[in-house]
């Protein structure tokens, strides 16, 4: 805790409207226990702006930095220094200055003196950004022994070049596959389209040199035959039971790719199954990898099979229509009843639809070698970055055709080919195409879906959670952080993130292993990996006064804590991101951040000044802002020329889910007139940082609302808005729509008191 503060003020940041030397002269008469040092600078972030901070700092006289102008969002480095010097930095440029907007709806003049507001608003920040600090204490890193072996879980493509990039940077890595022998599905393709320049040709895969590679590497354990029997313990320290053996690693690489999906069932209306010559994609891989296409054949490639089922649950495969339930039979009498499986199987083909077009067109050219004619019938196609070129290549070879169609329906001829039926995407006309083979996408389902895999020895299960919203497939923020599950310390990579190209996989590859690096050297430091990198807190837990009721353990969205017998928690501080879901979920308040807590936050909200007469100098509001999407959205806004009422003021949190609801209570009880909290979106496209935080927050909402009750205070001067880092153009909308509302409710009933 800083005992010794220096405020400084950057007078650029600030003019030609807020006048420096005033708020210098407002901030030396206050805060009595703290005798801070009060410094003005015409550009603090300049060489001779830190020069002036650093000399303070090698003299002694301050311990603690409050720097006032920009956002903590720029300069960040500039203000850095060092571990013991704690820095806190009050935004007066973006959320006072730029976003200032007078009762009127006018913004302020330039050439006269700043209106009475905004210096009100500007000493409220500098009050609670000096608050903040005086209520922060330097945390302290764990120190843990750890280890830095990682663990790789697949031998396919990926897994195998995980494994190679991870040895390569000198870590020992343990290759963990199912299997007998290394190589994953790409032992069953003849070739794959290119990877390397000049991309315009289909080639060898190149397994064989890669598995050579891998297994040559001094630093490779290579276990086969065997699964992940069970991990337990932390990143850093896990210890991880394969083939019966235990193994001390740091960090997992998830590479146990995909299998192949209900093809009976999902691809029925294709003729999958009651139709000769009808095949999956992978099935015509392993025909051509063997030798088995036939010459001077014609086969079409069908790639837009989800537009049939995709819609609907039950679906008649010659419209593509919507039916109760579909016949025995079609018009012809050729296709029989198929079962469906539901709309989440088939986004497992539209979400590989690069990997389908590309298959399809890899497949039409072994097709045109075999001195046959390879047909692409498709409604999408998606060929990524460079594939173009590959996807040219194949539109000027003979013996290639594509066609751009909508199937409508599949029948069997009379000397067993397939008849595919078809309406013209570009000219509307139907059309029939005769095939010796009808080839269709094989449905990708990751591993995940169907195995726990990983077999975490966690409180919270041995799979990862809430794997139904992401149609199986391991989840992440797919947005800021593809590579992270739910359980830190395990990376995903690979087609069980996503269906994916052997080349995209390699990048892919190459990302787990560098976040699996990266979280080993965390924990070794004692500090966060992500999103909050090198966050050195980690929570306090005050076990006298928990009454084990669990909540912290159940809502913590990676793990990070389990429970005795008892039910007290367990921390494992190399799981937690720093999110402070736990503090927010604890009734007894008994969680808490050195650098983050509530005593923190609720004096700071309690500095903010309170007009007694809402109708003569208007509300007072608050905004609890979560600092991933809402604060960087709020700066934007204000850089964009957005300006808000000057009755907010906003407070960055680390997410919605570390609210807890005292801070509601101290802000009602000051005779604040509305609370807005403004987060992450959240569902099945949720876009919070730390997955729940936002739909945490909202849950919790009959307890804040049960809160204010008791306090006599309406539920309605608490409202949750949900804003993308790309919503700055909606801030000022929000806030003043929220604005009007608690003007027209009225004055809070504390406010005088």
């Amino acid at each position: 805790m800083p005992e010794k503060i220096g405020v400084y003020f950057d007078e650029s940041a600030i003019k030609p409207l807020l006048n420096a030397q005033e708020l210098a002269e407002f901030v030396s008469g206050k805060f009595g226990g703290v005798a801070p040092v009060v410094k003005t600078h015409p550009v603090l972030n300049s060489e001779s702006g830190r020069k002036m901070i650093q000399e303070d700092i090698d003299a002694g006289n301050i311990d603690g930095v409050v720097v006032c102008g920009t956002s903590p969002r720029v300069d960040w480095d500039v203000y850095d220094f060092g571990p013991e010097i704690l820095v806190e930095r009050v935004n007066l440029r973006e959320l006072c200055v730029m976003c200032y907007q007078n009762p009127d709806g006018t913004a302020p003049a330039l050439d006269q003196p700043a209106p009475a507001l905004m210096v009100g608003m500007a000493k409220d920040y500098v009050k609670m950004g000096v608050t903040k600090l005086v209520k922060t204490r330097k945390p302290e890193p764990e120190d843990i022994e750890i280890t830095d072996t990682i663990m790789v879980l697949g031998g396919g493509w990926t897994g195998l070049t995980a494994a190679k990039f991870a040895a390569q940077s000198g870590k020992d890595v343990i290759l963990v596959e199912k299997d007998d022998k290394l190589g994953g599905k790409v032992l069953n393709f003849k070739q794959t389209f290119p990877l390397d320049y000049p991309y315009t040709e289909a080639h060898d895969t190149g397994i064989e040199k890669l598995i050579a590679a891998v297994t040559g590497m001094k630093n490779v354990t290579v276990v086969t035959g065997a699964t992940l029997e069970k991990l337990e313990g932390a990143p850093g320290k896990y210890t991880a039971t394969a083939g019966g053996t235990e193994y001390s690693i740091g960090a997992v690489i998830l590479a146990t790719g995909w299998v192949p999906g209900n093809t009976k069932q999902f691809l029925a209306p294709m003729g999958y199954g009651t139709l000769k010559n009808v095949y999956t994609s992978a099935e015509f891989e392993v025909m051509a990898r063997d030798g088995k296409i036939p010459a001077d054949k014609t086969v079409a490639f069908a790639l837009d099979v989800d537009l049939c089922v995709a819609g609907a649950e039950k679906v008649a495969p010659e419209t593509c229509e919507p039916v109760e339930e579909l016949p025995a039979e079609n018009a012809e009498g050729e296709v029989a009843e198929a079962s469906f499986e539901s709309k989440e199987t088939a986004r497992h083909i539209k979400y590989g639809s690069e990997v389908s077009s590309m298959v399809a067109l890899k497949q039409a050219n072994y097709v045109a070698d075999a001195g046959g004619i390879g047909m692409v019938l498709y409604d999408h196609m998606k060929v990524l970055g460079i594939n173009e070129k590959y996807y040219k290549a194949a539109q000027d070879k003979p013996g290639v055709m594509l066609a751009k169609v909508r199937i409508t329906g599949v029948s069997q001829d009379a000397d067993g080919g397939v008849i595919v039926t078809a309406k013209d995407s570009l000219l509307g006309e139907n059309v029939e195409f005769k095939a010796d083979i009808l080839v269709l996408p094989t449905p990708i389902v990751p591993t995940t879906a169907v195995d726990p895999v990983i077999n975490l020895a966690y409180r919270q299960g041995p799979a990862f959670p809430d794997l139904e919203l992401f149609d199986g497939f391991a989840d992440s923020n797919y947005i800021c952080f593809p590579y992270e599950t739910r359980r830190t310390g395990v990376y995903a990579a690979g087609c069980v993130r996503q269906p994916m190209t052997l080349a995209t996989a390699r990048e892919d590859a190459a990302g787990a292993a560098l976040k699996a690096i990266q979280c080993v050297s965390c924990a070794d430091r004692g500090v966060a990996v992500h999103p909050r990198s090198g966050d050195s807190s980690y929570p306090v837990f005050n076990f006298l006064r928990c009454t084990q009721c669990k909540r912290c353990t159940e809502e913590c969205p990676f793990g990070a804590l389990d429970d005795d017998a008892k039910g007290t928690p367990l921390p494992n501080p190399t799981r937690c991101r720093r999110c402070g879901t736990c503090m927010g979920a604890c009734p007894e308040r008994v969680i808490s951040f050195d650098n983050y807590n509530i005593d923190q936050i609720g004096s700071a909200i309690k500095e903010i000044e309170v007009p007694n007469d809402m109708a003569a100098d208007g509300p007072r509001i608050i905004v609890l802002a979560c600092e991933n999407d809402a604060y960087p959205a709020l700066d934007m806004a204000a850089l964009r020329g957005k300006r808000w009422s000057p009755y907010v003021r906003f407070l960055p949190v680390r997410c919605l889910g570390s609210v807890n609801a005292i801070w509601v209570a101290d802000a009602m009880s000051k005779g604040i007139d509305g609370v807005l909290l403004m987060g992450c979106k959240y569902g099945a496209d949720y876009q919070c940082h730390f997955i729940k935080g936002s739909e945490l927050c909202s849950r919790r909402a009959e307890n804040i609302a049960e809160t204010l009750k008791r306090l006599g205070v309406e539920p309605e001067r608490v409202e949750q808005v949900e804003v993308a880092i790309d919503d700055y153009d909606k801030i000022p909308g929000l806030v003043g729509r929220f604005v009007d509302y608690v003007l027209s409710i009225g004055p809070n009933p504390f406010k005088g008191y």
